[in-house]
């Protein structure tokens, strides 16, 4: 197995050649403070020094011991105490935080490729960062000053890490029908009582104290989701000096047994009267967990990539370096007893899907970071609400799309190496379990596909769908001149008209038929993301073009083949798609229970 190495090149170039992202930092005047070319290039160099050096060596011992549960305490494998100390002493925890309350303010642009090479080197590890961001953003977001200031500072810090506890045994998706009781007490706090389930790093041994952020319902709640309320719950109760007092009364029950991501703790929760603080309002719960998903469910896409991204770079290095067989061209190098595998159609096909998933992941997952800034930042009141409704659209997709096409990159990169691939030693089988979890959580991506086109297209009557198409259509026109875009224009603009089609059929057939909207979801987020890839390779087209002829490194012109193969052989998949899609529900509907 290739040992990982961040793709600084492919980061810099679509951060810096496709996106000019230091021209849309210099714009938001709080991002300026705080970033600018040169910092953020140090970073990422020091993001991609300690992704390969530190947490890649550990990722499969990681998972070969996974976690150990003993009486409630947990112990992570071997070397993660020490690298997460090395995360901490960096301040990478507050990459993105709050410059007001320890964090370092940068922009999601910047963060996403810093997660991306976290997750790629070691997913298992990287989700206690992850989530400890997520935890923050939403108690800045929601939380009282009080609590912000008492909180975040060591939460951005890392010295104390954060966890999320939403889903119970019997409700996953439905949080409407949770369990978890919060009651109040005199002093404004409230005594939290209930059990979760799937709380991924709930309890450890790397951090000082764990700030759980718990959905609980207040004993008048309404019924449904429109009654859940979330609070914040230390694992160690703070002082008003700021140390740590004594055990809060809850405690990891049990430890997941997972088919992945082993070397991270999926924990058991059990509250039991434990002190918690209300984060937002009463029975505003959801939105406050909301305020987040947006962040973290482009983070569980990013983790779709870097996944990829590892499997991409060991099939690469095998296929260059595996003998077998000869090309059907004839012998290419016949000097020895066969040739590298990289020569066979087949094996072209699987590395070029997989380049073209990475290589367009990286620059949607970009994309949608881009619109967060903006969203975030913005000081103009309509570019902002601009951003938002971008954001809300294209959250699913990233979420959903990125870590389907991530799983196949994985199982592509796995057939690659032949009966190698189902072998624990060469890596590729790890990446595949790693993987697959990323389609389920943050919720499940068949969630995603109804989100995008229960809510935000059908919900909005395509008010939503039409900023992204406009912003296609803008493309489209501002660069029909472009003599190296016109091979490209034109079959993407097809795309975009067959997205355009199908998004108006489903939104006419839903109004009378109720089942048209979860028959269309799944085929129609693909169509969606596969049309927004393509989008996204016309882009590294544009920016990687004028380079090409000078380029003696094979960068930019690679850029250009992957893209006439994406366009040849993967962008055509949206017309069975949508063939689909117009298909309607009822052969989908037409068994009986018993017919099953």
């Amino acid at each position: 197995m290739a040992d990982y190495q961040a793709p600084l090149r492919d980061m810099r170039f679509v951060l810096n050649e496709v996106f000019d992202a230091p021209a849309l930092w210099a714009s938001l005047p709080k991002v300026a403070e705080h970033v600018d070319p040169e910092t953020a290039d140090a970073i990422l160099e020091e993001a991609g020094k300690i992704s390969s050096g530190v947490l890649a060596p550990l990722n499969r011992e990681g998972d070969e011991q996974g976690c150990k549960w003993n009486d409630g305490e947990v112990t992570s494998p071997e070397g993660f105490k020490e690298a997460y100390q090395t995360i901490v002493e960096g301040g990478w925890n507050g990459l993105g935080g709050n410059p007001d309350f320890g964090g370092m303010g940068m922009p999601k642009t910047l963060v996403a490729q810093f997660e991306e090479m976290m997750q790629g080197a070691n997913m298992a590890f990287g989700l206690a960062p992850m989530l400890t961001a997520g935890a923050c953003l939403a108690l800045d977001a929601h939380g009282s000053d009080e609590l912000k200031e008492k909180y975040l500072p060591n939460m951005y810090s890392g010295v104390w890490s954060g966890a999320m506890d939403l889903t119970e045994p019997h409700a996953g998706t439905d949080l409407g029908i949770i369990r978890t009781k919060a009651e109040p007490n005199d002093d404004g706090s409230f005594n939290v009582t209930g059990t979760k389930i799937f709380i991924t790093w709930g309890e450890h041994d790397m951090a000082e104290n764990i700030i759980h952020l718990v959905l609980a319902k207040l004993p008048d709640a309404p019924k449904g989701p429109k009654g859940i309320s979330m609070f914040l719950v230390p694992k160690f109760l703070v002082n008003d000096d700021g140390s740590l007092g004594e055990r809060n009364s809850f405690s990891c029950g049990s430890l997941e047994k997972k088919m992945g991501i082993k070397g991270s703790a999926t924990c058991v929760m059990n509250f039991d009267g434990a002190k918690g603080w209300l984060v937002g309002e009463e029975n505003k719960g959801l939105a406050a967990m909301f305020t987040m998903m947006n962040y973290e469910r482009l983070g569980v896409g990013i983790q779709g990539i870097g996944a990829a991204e590892a499997s991409l770079q060991s099939a690469r290095e095998y296929a260059l370096d595996r003998i077998q067989s000869r090309a059907p061209t004839g012998a290419q190098q016949p000097e020895k007893a066969a040739d590298p595998i990289l020569v066979h159609p087949d094996v072209r096909r699987m590395l070029l899907t997989m380049k073209s998933y990475v290589e367009g992941g990286r620059t949607f997952s970009t994309y949608v970071a881009q619109w967060l800034d903006i969203a975030k930042f913005a000081e103009d009141d309509e570019r902002r609400k601009h951003a938002e409704g971008m954001v809300a659209l294209l959250t699913p997709v990233a979420k959903a799309f990125l870590t389907d096409r991530g799983l196949d990159t994985c199982i592509m990169g796995q057939q690659v190496f032949g009966g190698h691939g189902f072998i624990r030693e060469w890596g590729q089988e790890q990446l595949v379990r790693d993987c697959r979890i990323t389609q389920i959580y943050e919720g499940t991506n068949g969630i995603q596909a109804l989100d995008l086109m229960g809510r935000k297209v059908v919900g909005t009557r395509g008010k939503l769908y039409e900023l992204f198409a406009q912003d296609v259509a803008n493309f489209l026109e501002e660069n029909s001149g472009n003599d190296h875009l016109r091979p490209f224009l034109e079959p993407l603009a097809a795309a975009v008209e067959r997205l355009d089609d199908v998004t108006e059929h489903v939104i006419k057939q839903a109004g009378d038929n109720p089942n048209a909207i979860g028959a269309a979801s799944v085929d129609y987020l693909d169509l969606f993301g596969l049309t927004a890839l393509g989008y996204m390779w016309a882009k590294i087209v544009k920016a990687a073009a004028p380079q090409a002829d000078s380029d003696t490194s094979g960068f930019y012109s690679g850029k250009l083949k992957t893209a006439r193969f994406y366009f040849d052989r993967l962008l055509p998949k949206t017309v069975s798609l949508a063939e689909g899609i117009r298909s309607g529900s009822d052969s989908m509907m037409a068994l009986t229970a018993e017919e099953f």
